[in-house]
């Protein structure tokens, strides 16, 4: 539970660079949002595997 909690933080945060770097006309640090949510939906599909091999 606390990994999900830590990846849908971390898409989360994702999701404020993007619209941080949108709203600044930052395309780094709008990339860098974009590269943070990736990275959580990565893990949460391994979270998902992990919980279908446990039942």
């Amino acid at each position: 539970m606390k990994d999900k909690m830590e990846n849908k933080a971390q898409e989360l945060a994702g999701k404020g660079k993007e619209a941080t770097g949108r709203a600044t006309d930052d395309e780094q640090l709008e990339a860098e949002g974009r590269t943070d949510q990736m990275g959580a939906d990565v893990k949460q599909a391994g979270e998902k595997v992990k919980d279908v091999f446990k039942r």
